[in-house]
């Protein structure tokens, strides 16, 4: 990936993103925009947007939240609070959508935190939003998830962790402990978007793996029961990141999801 840098006016504040375009070089072709999970950015990724998007003859918008990769780091006295995903849903998107000139509808798609943004966007601008694919989406908070939170923290405090993270983070402590400090916050048990999800008029391809270690099939079950229009996908030798664990699944099913949603 090639990425670059966008200086954009969200949340208050003007926040450089780093952002990379993938995919096919066709200005009519569909968008897919990548939301990325909890400690990822545009390199985390690797070469699965490509691929997805030669599959499916798509044009992919990939980004790293402020905090993230290259974007603009989290100041060592920010704490995010509960609402942390609904700004980056409600503000930083949309403002970074109008400033690379994305007019028409996108295609979401989010893993883990980023599958719980894509959601939360689609609920507040459903006429920018054509589909959502959303792989270990969080809906609510589960104990069974903040199990492996705690035992993250640990890892990046007792292991090599934060020297892995610093080959797709330019500051992987702002990445690790703004999102690790939240998730482990006494007032974030209470965290959920469930009600929200009636909301959604698009359709929604839900993805998640049976050995996810962050959260149970409640977690989409809890999508397919608000909205409609969901397919749900669940994926046997799989874990938290279906792209990684299985991604020719997850290739096949969302170019033949938004083949006939698109449709339609």
């Amino acid at each position: 990936m090639s990425s670059r840098i966008v200086r954009v006016a969200a949340a208050g504040r003007d926040v450089d993103i780093e952002v990379d375009w993938v995919g096919v070089d066709d200005p009519t072709a569909p968008i897919l925009v990548f939301l990325h999970e909890g400690l990822g950015s545009v390199a985390m990724w690797k070469d699965f947007p490509q691929r997805l998007c030669s599959a499916g003859g798509f044009r992919g918008l990939v980004y790293s939240r402020p905090g993230y990769g290259r974007s603009g780091p989290r100041a060592p006295d920010e704490h995010w609070g509960t609402d942390f995903m609904h700004v980056q849903a409600q503000d930083v998107l949309p403002a970074l959508l109008d400033a690379l000139g994305v007019t028409r509808p996108v295609v979401l798609f989010g893993h883990s935190d980023g599958g719980s943004i894509a959601l939360i966007h689609a609920t507040r601008f459903p006429d920018r939003v054509a589909a959502a694919i959303v792989m270990a989406p969080h809906i609510l908070v589960e104990e069974f998830g903040l199990v492996s939170i705690r035992k993250a923290r640990e890892a990046y405090v007792d292991t090599d962790l934060r020297r892995r993270l610093a080959r797709y983070h330019a500051d992987p402590d702002s990445a690790f402990w703004g999102w690790n400090d939240i998730w482990l916050a006494p007032e974030f048990v209470h965290w959920r978007i469930d009600g929200l999800l009636p909301d959604i008029r698009c359709p929604v391809l839900a993805i998640q793996g049976l050995d996810d270690e962050y959260g149970t099939m409640a977690q989409i079950d809890g999508i397919a029961a608000a909205v409609p229009e969901t397919r749900l996908l669940k994926l046997s030798n799989c874990g938290h990141s279906p792209h990684r664990d299985q991604p020719e699944a997850v290739i096949e099913s969302t170019v033949e999801f938004l083949g006939s949603s698109l449709r339609s």
